[in-house]
This record gives C-alpha cells, sequence and structure tokens, in this order.
C-alpha cells in the first residue's frame, strides 16, 4: 500500500513540474541562458602607408591635400627666405638678365609661412597649370597677368591682397618683404572656390636611398651658375652619411629663416632649354615644352640624362625612359641652352 502511495506522490511531483514549465513558457519568461563566449577581438589592421606624389616617400598621409606652387624672391636682400625646407620640388629659373627666382611646391608638408613672395612671370603660370597647382604670387610681368586674368589657374596674388592675406615684414624693405601664411593660403583657395584636393597623377618615379645601381662620375660637389654673377651660384655638396645635398648661395648656406633649418636634399636636376630676352627689362621667354639635354645628381653620382615635358611636367628621361630620382626633395634648375649645362654646371668628386 504504501508503494503505491509514493508512486502516487512522484507521478503528482511530475505533473506539477510540467504544469510549472509550460507557465513559464507560455508566460515568456526566458530559460537559463547558455554561458556566454567571451567576444574575439577584432583584428587591428597594420599602419597603411601612402606615398607622397613628389617626394617618393612614404608616410601615414593620406597625400590628397592640393599642391600649391608659391614664386619665392631669390635676390640677396630677400635672404635667408622663409619655407623653402618644406618644399617637396623646388624650380630655380631665370626672372630677368641672370637673375634667378623660386617656383617652390609644396604638397606632402605646408609650412607656416612663405616667403619673400615675388612677382610671376608667365612659365611660373605655366608650370602651376601643369602641376595642378593653385598659385601664389606678389606681382606679375605683363604676360604673366594676360594669363592669370584668362583664369589658367587658381591663384592668389599680393597685388589685390597687400596688406591682407600678404603681410609685410618690418626687418626688410619692398619688395623683399611680402610674406603669406599658408592658413591664408587655405582661406584664398576658399575665397576663390578653388578646389583643394590633389587630383592628378605626378609622373615621377623614385627609389630607395642606397639603391643607385647607375653608372656615372663621382659628383659630390657641384655649382650651378646663371651668368657671371657670384651671387646667383648654386652650390651643393654631398654627404654620404645622409646621402643629401646641403645647399649653398653667395657663399652662404640655404637655410630658413626662422628656424635655421638647412636646406638638404636628395636629388639635383639640371635641365637646359632655350631663352630668349624680350623686353628692356631683361624678361624672359623659356621654352618648357621642347625638352632636351640634363643632368641628374642624386646619391653623390652623376647621370647624362634628357627631359621632356610630360602634360606640362618636367620629367628627368634615361635610356629605359622615366629616371629615377631618389626619395626625398628635388632642387630642379633651368638653365639657358647657350651656354648651356657644359659651362653652366661644374662638378668634382
Amino acid at each position: 500500500m504504501k508503494k503505491w502511495l509514493i508512486l502516487l506522490a512522484l507521478l503528482i511531483v511530475a505533473a506539477v513540474l510540467v504544469v510549472w514549465l509550460v507557465g513559464r513558457e507560455q508566460a515568456g519568461e526566458p530559460e537559463m541562458p547558455a554561458t556566454p563566449q567571451a567576444p574575439e577581438k577584432p583584428e587591428v589592421p597594420g599602419e597603411v602607408l601612402t606615398t607622397a606624389p613628389f617626394t617618393g616617400m612614404q608616410g601615414n598621409g593620406p597625400y590628397d591635400s592640393r599642391a600649391v606652387m608659391a614664386v619665392i624672391n631669390n635676390h640677396p636682400a630677400a635672404r635667408p627666405q622663409t619655407g623653402l625646407v618644406e618644399a617637396d620640388m623646388v624650380f630655380e629659373l631665370i626672372a630677368e638678365y641672370n637673375i634667378t627666382r623660386f617656383l617652390a611646391l609644396y604638397q606632402s608638408q605646408f609650412p607656416v609661412n612663405i616667403g619673400p613672395v615675388r612677382s610671376a612671370r608667365d612659365y611660373f603660370v605655366e608650370l602651376a597649370d601643369a602641376y595642378d597647382a593653385f598659385f601664389v604670387a606678389h606681382g606679375y610681368s605683363p604676360e604673366a597677368k594676360q594669363l592669370l586674368d584668362s583664369g589658367v589657374v587658381d591663384h592668389i596674388n599680393g597685388m589685390q591682397y597687400d596688406g591682407t592675406l600678404f603681410k609685410r615684414s618690418l626687418d626688410r624693405v619692398a619688395p623683399h618683404n611680402s610674406y603669406i601664411t599658408y592658413e591664408n593660403v587655405e582661406l584664398a583657395m576658399e575665397m576663390t572656390d578653388a578646389s583643394s584636393n590633389y587630383s592628378m597623377k605626378a609622373p615621377y618615379a623614385f627609389s630607395a636611398p642606397g639603391s643607385n645601381d647607375k653608372l656615372g662620375e663621382q659628383a659630390a660637389s657641384i655649382e650651378v651658375t646663371y651668368g657671371g654673377d657670384p651671387l646667383f651660384a648654386s652650390n651643393y655638396a654631398y654627404d654620404a652619411e645622409s646621402q643629401l645635398y646641403a645647399r649653398s648661395s653667395g657663399g652662404t648656406a640655404t637655410a630658413d629663416k626662422e628656424t635655421s633649418q638647412p636646406i638638404e636634399i636628395a636629388n639635383v636636376l639640371v635641365i637646359e632649354t632655350a631663352h630668349d630676352t624680350i623686353d628692356a627689362k631683361g624678361r624672359q621667354e623659356i621654352d618648357l615644352t621642347s625638352g632636351g639635354q640634363a643632368l641628374l645628381f642624386r646619391e653623390g653620382i652623376v647621370q647624362e640624362i634628357t627631359w621632356r615635358a610630360e602634360n606640362g611636367m618636367l620629367v628627368p628621361v634615361d635610356e629605359n625612359g622615366t629616371a629615377e630620382l631618389t626619395q626625398g626633395k628635388t632642387w630642379v634648375h633651368i638653365i639657358p641652352d647657350s651656354p648651356g649645362i657644359g659651362q653652366a654646371v661644374q662638378y668634382s668628386p
């Protein structure tokens, strides 16, 4: 009798348990959760390196800012200049007679201040157009003004913004004292509705330092002259440890006025082309399209090459096509084909 009672009690307990479980499910009560697994840690991507288009240097970029090209004064009264250290490329050209001026190209980095800013020539404007750069100058020749007025390049000029976007320093006299900040260059882009984005393909090829296997003469010391004035002679001394060239002009090292940082560059490219004097002030007409002879100095070696204009950009060429530059900054000398490279350029081991 007792066994039946025990069995009956067990059946009653089981029935009650079933009713309770069904009631929980109908009531929507959650079941006991399973023990959660530890979430997988997301993979952190490695640093993505990008390449600066005009130096070939790798960094964390992105190098997507529009290039800026500024005309920089090279008169002895304008030295030392401000902002040349940050330039990816510097083009040195005759402005009048044998007096040179710089056209500094900024893209991978931008200085706080730029100057002294000087007046434009038509071939400066043409280069800015070719490199799709925002063009900065203070003044212009008649030919340059005609191009600028036609809207061929986005630009800002100190003739219209002297004392506002362009500031005069008090330690120098005009026209050797006009400066502009990069902040005001950006403001000028907004004012002129100019794009601030990099949107073209640079035609240059680069190799890492130490990979120059080209045959050539040793060239640790270089001098590039424009006529007989030693104040406008450029000298370069190669340092094998840094694999860079230090620049000097008129016997004085080229350095930044504000920081005293010296100019050190990886490549010196000298190209010769036709120059013609077009007026009594010694202004020039310079052929930047026909190509011609060139010398490329890098890693203490000189190569005899040629140059060509590729969509208006000046490109070194060797027997294999585009000649490689060493990663880093480049100084481009554009010299008259008369007397030519043979007399304008001297170098020694």
